[in-house]
């Protein structure tokens, strides 16, 4: 058996026993979401390290937890803290979490981040629809022999981030009154942020923002036929865009600081996906 495989179903098996709980949304919270997962009607909670064979993430701030309950009458499951490639997982690993929630049942995967905005237009603060991706500088999670219980070999990426959730969540922002602009996300490896000259790469790319995560996760998703949206914080400038050198410090107070509008947002677009 494909060894990512195998990996796979013994962490569903260890979740299984654990978690009696059918979600229909996964969502991944970025960088200053964290505590979103406090505010929800919650039905149970499972820590990464208590999942035989499951990553575990490093970053700072980050739980590394699944809280499985419900947004409003949509059952969802959260993960608080999600797996990075710069932590020194494999690729298979990085993924991973986002197959288990395709497995325990959710149909829906809503993608957060913070990200560095490369387009000019763009200020710190604002929050971007992603309507497309690049991941051309990251591994592919499907690289190796093909999982066919999982998806096909060859999956199509026409159409990654789906219309209609792209459609709710412009509806839903502007609900809000939050600005919301719309883009296409570049995943690094990092975990260094870009130098000037790989920021104006970025931006000739087509990219209106660049981070660390999100990319492959949405690879992933898309290979096993979930829906997927995202919306990034753009936290900060890409570096030589402005005189300020970046910080991971920078980045996590401007997300706390942008958390409130975020959360409205998330919980709005959660409870209105009933109606799609």
């Amino acid at each position: 058996m494909n060894p990512a495989y195998q990996k796979l179903l013994s962490c569903y098996d260890c979740m299984k026993k654990r978690i009696k709980f059918t979600p229909k949304v996964a969502l991944v919270l970025g960088s200053g979401l964290g505590e979103y997962a406090e505010t929800i009607q919650i039905v149970a909670s499972l820590n990464y390290s208590d999942i035989i064979d499951f990553p575990v993430s490093t970053v700072v701030g980050h739980k590394g937890r699944f809280v499985f309950g419900y947004i409003g009458e949509v059952p969802v499951v959260i993960m608080q803290g999600r797996i990075h490639y710069y932590e020194g997982y494999d690729i298979e690993d990085v993924v991973l979490p986002i197959r288990l929630m395709k497995l325990m049942g959710a149909e829906i995967l809503f993608l957060t981040n913070s990200a560095g905005g490369v387009n000019p237009e763009f200020v710190a603060g604002d929050f971007m629809l992603i309507r497309d991706q690049i991941s051309s500088f990251v591994p592919s999670p499907l690289i190796g022999e093909n999982i066919d219980s999982l998806g096909t070999r060859f999956p199509d990426m026409s159409h990654i981030y789906d219309p209609k959730l792209q459609q709710l969540i412009r509806e839903s922002a502007q609900q809000l009154d939050i600005c919301l602009r719309e883009g296409v996300y570049l995943q690094f490896t990092g975990p260094n942020y870009e130098s000037p000259a790989e920021v104006r790469m970025a931006r000739l790319l087509g990219a209106d923002a660049v981070g660390m995560s999100t990319a492959v996760e949405a690879i992933a998703a898309n290979h096993m036929g979930m829906k997927i949206c995202g919306v990034s914080f753009i936290s900060n400038l890409g570096c030589g865009m402005t005189d300020e050198p970046l910080t991971h410090e920078q980045v996590k107070e401007a997300a706390d600081m942008a958390a409130p509008y975020f959360k409205k947002l998330i919980t709005l677009v959660v409870t209105s996906i009933k109606t799609i």
